[in-house]
C-alpha cells in the first residue's frame, strides 16, 4: 500500500539527495531489526505485532467484556504514552463523537488540573465505573495522585468489592503498582519491559481501553503486521517509512526546524498529540531535532495559515488525509444562490476537503514550504494499526539518522526534579 507522496518536497530536496540517503536509512532500519543501535533494549515494539501473546489478547477481550458488564465508564489513569495512543485510536475510530455512547472511556492522571480532576470526580459519583491504572512503576506523580483520588471513590461506592473494578497495567514482578495489585487482588496486565511508553499503543496499554469500547483490537494488530511486512522488507525507494524518515532528516539538514503535521480531519486531533510525544521525546535531545507540532486544517488555515504561508521559513509540513470518510454529504442547491456557492453543489464535502488539501499543498510549496502528503484509504482499526506502525518505524529510523538514541527521554526528568524540590520531597533539596 502506497501512503506517501513526496512530490511536494522536490523543489527543495532533489531526488538525488533522497537517493543518496539509501545506505544510511537502510543501516538505521537494520539497527532496529537486529537490535544493535542505541537504546536497543527498548525496541521490543519492532516485531511485537508478530510476538503478541495470543493468550493475553484473549484475556484482554474477556476482561473488557467483564468491565463492560459492570461499568458505564472506564477511567484510564496514565500519562504520556500510557494514554495518548488509546485516546488517538478512540477519537479516530469514533465515527460520530456527538452521539451518546453506552460505554465511555475517560482519561485522567495526565494533568494536575484541579478543575478537570474535580469535574471527572463529580461526574463519576453517579456512574458505575472501573479503573485501568497504567504505569510501569506506579510512582509517576500525575497518575499516582489521580489513582489515590479515584481509588478512594471506588471504595466509597462499592465497599470491599472495589478491587474487582481495578485493572493494573504495569511491569510484572516489580514496582510499587505491581506489589499493590498483587496485595489487593487487581487484575494485572503486563507492560513489556522492552517497549517504552510512546511505542506501547499496540500492547495491552492501548488495547484494553479500545476493547472496552468494543473496537476490533485484532484488526489493529493485523494492520500493524501488514505494515511490518511492507516496511521491513521493501527496497528503499519503494519504502514509505524509510523515505519519510530520510526526507525529514534532509529537510532538517537544510535548515528546517519545525515539522507541522497538517490534519485534514478533526477526529485526527489526538493522533497529532500522540505524534508530538512520539517524535518530540524520540528526537528532541542533544540540541537536535525537528520540533513536532500539528495543525487541524482547514480550520487553522484561517489563523496560523498566514504564518505558514508568509512567516519565517522554518517548516516542513506532513499532511494526513483520509481518502474515504465514514460519512459524506452533498450541499443543497439554492435557487437564488444568495451565498454564491451553487458551483460547489456538484462536489461532496469530502471532495471539497480533498481539493482544499491540494490547494494548500500548491500554496505552501509556492511559499517555500516543502510538503509531504500521506493518504490513508479509510480510517478503520486495520488502517489505524498500519499507520501507527508506519509512524513508529519511521521515528526509530529517523532518530538513528539524526544521530540520537530514539528510546530514552532523560530531559523529561528536569521539571520533575524542580517540582519535587518545591513540594518538599526528601532528597531533592539540591534542586532548590
Amino acid at each position: 500500500m502506497k501512503l506517501l507522496n513526496y512530490t511536494g518536497v522536490l523543489d527543495f530536496i532533489s531526488k538525488e539527495s533522497i537517493e543518496s540517503l539509501e545506505a544510511e536509512a537502510t543501516e538505521a532500519l537494520h539497527k532496529l531489526l537486529n537490535k544493535t543501535g542505541e537504546g536497543s533494549e527498548f525496541t521490543g515494539w519492532v516485531d511485537y505485532p508478530y510476538n503478541v501473546d495470543n493468550d493475553e489478547m484473549k484475556r484482554v477481550i474477556q476482561v473488557s467484556e467483564r468491565l463492560r458488564e459492570q461499568s458505564e465508564v472506564l477511567l484510564v489513569i496514565g500519562v504520556g504514552g500510557s494514554y495518548l495512543g488509546a485516546q488517538a485510536a478512540l477519537s479516530i475510530l469514533d465515527v460520530n463523537p456527538l452521539k451518546k455512547k453506552d460505554k465511555e472511556v475517560i482519561f485522567v492522571g495526565n494533568t494536575f488540573s484541579s478543575d478537570y480532576t474535580y469535574n471527572v470526580y463529580e461526574y463519576l459519583k453517579d456512574k458505575d465505573f472501573s479503573i485501568n491504572i497504567i504505569s510501569k512503576s506506579g510512582t509517576t506523580t500525575e497518575p499516582a495522585v489521580a489513582f489515590r483520588i479515584f481509588k478512594n471513590l471506588l471504595k466509597e461506592k462499592y465497599g470491599s468489592k472495589y478491587n474487582e473494578r481495578i485493572v493494573a497495567t504495569t511491569t510484572l514482578n516489580k514496582g510499587a503498582l505491581y506489589e499493590l495489585a498483587v496485595t489487593e487482588g487487581y487484575e494485572i496486565f503486563s507492560i513489556p519491559e522492552d517497549i517504552g511508553g510512546r511505542y506501547s499503543v499496540l500492547t495491552t496499554v492501548g488495547l484494553l481501553p479500545l476493547a472496552f469500547r468494543n473496537i476490533d483490537i485484532r484488526a489493529i494488530i493485523f494492520g500493524a503486521r501488514a505494515a511490518y511486512d511492507n516496511y521491513t522488507k521493501s527496497a528503499y525507494l519503494e519504502n514509505d517509512a524509510l523515505l519519510y524518515a530520510a526526507i525529514r532528516n534532509l529537510a532538517y539538514r537544510a535548515g528546517k526546524t519545525v515539522e507541522i503535521l497538517g490534519l485534514f480531519e478533526p477526529r485526527l486531533h489526538y493522533l497529532g498529540e500522540w505524534y508530538k510525544q512520539l517524535f518530540g521525546e524520540s528526537e528532541g535531545k542533544d540540541r537536535k531535532g525537528l520540533y513536532p507540532s500539528f495543525h487541524t486544517y482547514t480550520t487553522d488555515l484561517h489563523s496560523l495559515g498566514q504564518y505558514v504561508q508568509d512567516g519565517e521559513r522554518l517548516f516542513l509540513e506532513t499532511f494526513i488525509h483520509v481518502e474515504k470518510p465514514a460519512n459524506d454529504m452533498m450541499i443543497p442547491r439554492e435557487v437564488d444562490d444568495f451565498d454564491g456557492i451553487n458551483y460547489l453543489t456538484k462536489f461532496s464535502l469530502n471532495e471539497i476537503n480533498k481539493r482544499a488539501k491540494m490547494g494548500t499543498i500548491k500554496a505552501h510549496v509556492s511559499g517555500e514550504v516543502p510538503v509531504l502528503d500521506i493518504t490513508l484509504p479509510e480510517m478503520t482499526p486495520y488502517y489505524f494499526g498500519y499507520l501507527v506502525y508506519f509512524m513508529m518505524l519511521s521515528c526509530g529510523v529517523s532518530g538513528y539518522l539524526l544521530g540520537v538514541n530514539p528510546f530514552n527521554q532523560d530531559g523529561v526528568e528536569a521539571y520533575k526534579n524542580n517540582m519535587f524540590a518545591m513540594l518538599g520531597r526528601p532528597g531533592y533539596e539540591k534542586y532548590l
